[in-house]
């Protein structure tokens, strides 16, 4: 039996004329995640380098969580467009553009 592998679904990087950088990845997996119960697994990135301002993920034994300027949170994933625009919503509020 063939098992399949991870597939990066979606990438973006972008940076700031500041200096932070947004990034983005996200992929499916052929199992949930410990501790999460969807087929992805998720690195969303705000910050500079050494330094996360804003950043949600799913990692292993933690599932969905947020963090907010040093504060870990818990996240309810709902759906990848959500995690997405939830996360530009946090990166937008840390750069005082809300």
């Amino acid at each position: 039996m063939r098992h399949m592998k991870a597939v990066r679904a979606f990438y973006d990087r972008a940076e700031y004329p500041d200096g932070a950088i947004i990034e983005m990845t996200i992929w499916l997996v052929p199992k949930p995640v410990t501790g999460s119960g969807h087929p992805f697994k998720y690195s969303l990135f705000y910050g500079y380098p050494g330094k996360r301002i804003v950043g949600y993920d799913n990692e292993r034994g933690k599932g969905d969580h947020r963090h907010i300027e040093g504060l870990e949170r818990s996240y309810k994933f709902s759906t990848v467009e959500t995690l997405i625009s939830d996360f530009l919503s946090d990166v937008r509020h840390a750069r005082g553009e809300s």
